[in-house]
């Protein structure tokens, strides 16, 4: 089977995969995190995405300073509109490397990460890199998918399909130099890195969409990034199916979001490592 085209991002920036990541909150993705905070700190945020994220870090640190990096200006002038809108004068988004920080040695009082780390070719590597810009006292915080956890009900006629859907994104995922199970590997990676396994506090969390609005809103984006995003090009041009098989996922996205019974679980794995 040949490997798909490399790609920064298993999905790319398509509108339907902006969707999900400009619903994420501090609040609703770094809870983990939050009590860490005090009003002065300097804080970088890798892969920041759309930066709802950074912009709730930014608002909880007024007196302090946070950076927003991504691989990629696609989102930057989202999160740059974002930011003013919110009025926040002490965030600023840049394009850069997650495995070579433009930084120097013990820059930021915090570093913290939000599924970045499934989508590094080193994941290891970034986490030490993350842990040389952090000051001493400081802390790497960092939350990943466990896309083998992806749990749903109700089952009945659209289990194989969706079954096929999680399989296929961890198979491309992984071609693409990703490891979709990075949750479970935080605290062994933290360990390679450099942490001394005392310094790693670990925990898991979840989110949980189950209302009909929550179905709707998820059902629908991920029936879209199936068949819109580069997850499609990915899949076809990498052998691991065909655009019958991406119809046939999709259409079981929105089933399940149109069953009154639907819930679906996504857990995550979580981990503040002190410097």
């Amino acid at each position: 089977m040949a490997a798909p085209a490399k790609d920064p991002y298993i999905n790319g920036h398509h509108e339907s995969v902006l969707r999900s990541h400009s619903w994420r909150t501090a609040e609703n993705s770094a809870a983990y995190l939050l009590s860490s905070l005090r009003p002065d700190m300097h804080i970088l945020d890798v892969g920041c995405g759309p930066g709802t994220i950074t912009i709730g870090l930014a608002a909880r640190v007024p007196q302090g300073q946070v950076i927003g990096l991504e691989n990629t200006a696609a989102t930057q002038e989202q999160a740059t509109a974002s930011a003013a809108a919110r009025g926040l004068t002490n965030v600023r988004f840049i394009v850069g490397d997650a495995l070579a920080l433009d930084f120097p040695d013990n820059t930021f009082d915090i570093v913290h990460a939000h599924q970045l780390i499934q989508h590094v070719p080193d994941p290891v590597k970034a986490l030490s890199e993350m842990r040389r810009v952090t000051k001493p006292g400081g802390v790497v915080a960092v939350r990943s998918v466990d896309f083998s956890t992806f749990t749903w009900f109700p089952e009945l006629g659209i289990q194989q399909d969706l079954l096929d859907w999680r399989g296929t994104h961890i198979r491309v995922g992984r071609a693409l130099g990703g490891e979709p199970e990075a949750g479970r590997r935080l605290v062994a990676w933290a360990r390679q890195a450099g942490f001394e396994r005392s310094h790693i506090t670990a925990s898991a969390s979840a989110w949980c969409y189950s209302t009909a609005e929550e179905r709707a809103w998820w059902a629908a984006l991920w029936a879209d990034r199936i068949l819109l995003s580069s997850f499609a090009k990915n899949v076809i041009d990498g052998g691991f199916g065909t655009q019958d098989d991406l119809d046939r996922m999709s259409c079981a996205w929105r089933k399940w979001g149109a069953s009154e019974d639907g819930w679906f679980a996504v857990m995550h794995g979580e981990i503040l490592c002190r410097v």
